[in-house]
């Protein structure tokens, strides 16, 4: 049966890669041939068929977080064991997480890209809505993102920290009720399943999200972006490169040969983030990827939601990259002490944004604002930002793959497939 499922991942692959190269044609025709009025008409509908694909994809995730998760940790048994896969899961994430900060730290001051680049005298209209949308840093407004005071707002609002937390105290609860509480993991188990299989069906209108997308952003600036910015986005490709390689060394010191085979598996999922922007868009068909690749559902189900809370490995690597570069862009000096604190900061302040396209925006913004650094320097990246979130998306999904094989490889829970 295994080996009748790569003929339509292949196909669904080839759907996209279609959908890219068609949404490029058309973005470029529109953008040459037709006025400004025509093309932001073009953009704002044409985004609708990415916002139908985006939706359909969000309205599975809080109950397949929740079912799978709460199924997971029951699985798991004890207390001792959930202890020790999230030790395990956590020590993956912080480690990822800061050698990406760094990585980024270090990029940006090498290479001092915002020196580079003159910065425009206003502010554009995208620049003042993702001012509007951010606040400093305060201890209280992390602790309320993270700690739900209602799992029906949690999951309207696709809060996958608060979702991580509700379902880590469920899960335990209900393991703890022995016997009484399997008929709540059957049940549960069965509404996975079912949510799965929702996957199926809702990854067929991937292309057509991939193709609004792409359309709509060439349409409107046109392929002269790609130029534009040439420098400031090579330099970051290149920390992604780096980043990449980082992660792929550990993996394959961790798993061997079975690495090539992995990557095959994610092959699609990682092409979907890369194209949407959007890691939560690929949440569904990743796990079922894993756990055909090998990983236990129950290893899938506990790392897999926590790792998109907690280890978003190109989002960090951007946002240390972006802020110091808006600094230097506007002469502002940050000792080596300050970049730290900085780097820290970044670390509480982006949990929990894997789901959300270009948020790492919103949260660079904040923290230009902290550090005294003109938040309308925002507007310097925002041109290419659609780009680079890509590859950080893309990177995020990797990170993930990796974290979660890994924690199965250490836990013995990865069969050989």
């Amino acid at each position: 049966m295994d080996n009748a499922v790569p003929r339509p991942k292949n196909r669904l692959t080839v759907y996209i890669l279609i959908a890219m190269a068609l949404g490029i044609v058309t973005g470029y025709l529109i953008n040459q041939y037709s006025s400004e009025d025509t093309r932001a008409v073009f953009s704002t509908n044409i985004k609708l068929l990415t916002t139908i694909f985006l939706r359909l994809v969000q309205m599975i995730i809080a109950p397949l977080v929740f079912s799978t998760l709460v199924v997971g940790i029951a699985k798991l048994g004890d207390l001792k064991t959930v202890g020790r896969v999230g030790a395990k899961s956590l020590l993956w994430f912080v480690t990822a997480s800061l050698v990406s900060l760094i990585l980024g730290m270090v990029l940006v001051n090498f290479f001092k890209p915002g020196e580079g680049i003159h910065l425009g005298v206003k502010t554009s209209d995208a620049a003042k809505d993702l001012i509007g949308k951010t606040t400093g840093f305060s201890l209280q407004n992390f602790v309320e993102h993270v700690v739900p005071k209602s799992v029906f707002e949690a999951m309207a609002g696709n809060e996958i920290l608060q979702l991580v937390v509700f379902s880590i105290f469920f899960g335990v609860a209900t393991a703890a009720l022995g016997d009484f509480g399997k008929i709540v993991i059957r049940g549960l188990d069965a509404v996975a399943h079912v949510i799965l299989k929702m996957v199926t069906y809702v990854m067929n209108f991937a292309p057509l999200g991939v193709f609004g997308a792409i359309s709509a952003v060439i349409a409107t600036n046109g392929l002269e972006i790609f130029r534009f910015y040439g420098l400031y986005f090579s330099q970051f490709i290149l920390g992604i490169v780096l980043l990449w390689a980082v992660l792929l060394t550990v993996g394959f010191i961790v798993l061997g040969r079975r690495l090539p085979i992995l990557l095959r598996r994610i092959s699609s999922p990682l092409l979907i983030a890369f194209s949407t922007t959007s890691s939560e868009a690929v949440f569904p068909k990743l796990t079922e990827e894993l756990e055909r690749f090998g990983c236990k559902d129950k290893i899938v189900a506990f790392v897999l939601p926590l790792g998109y809370s907690f280890n978003l490995d190109g989002s960090m690597m951007y946002m240390t990259f972006a802020s110091v570069a808006i600094a230097q862009a506007y002469g502002v000096h940050l000792d080596f002490g300050t970049q730290i604190t900085m780097l820290l900061v970044l670390m509480l302040t982006s949990k929990g944004i894997a789901g959300v396209p270009r948020a790492s925006l919103v949260v660079v913004t904040a923290t230009l604002a902290m550090f005294k650094i003109p938040a309308e320097g925002i507007a310097l990246i925002l041109p290419i930002d659609h780009f680079c979130d890509m590859f950080r998306t893309g990177t995020n999904v990797l990170g993930n793959t990796l974290a979660t094989t890994v924690v199965s490889k250490w836990e013995n829970s990865l069969e050989n497939t």
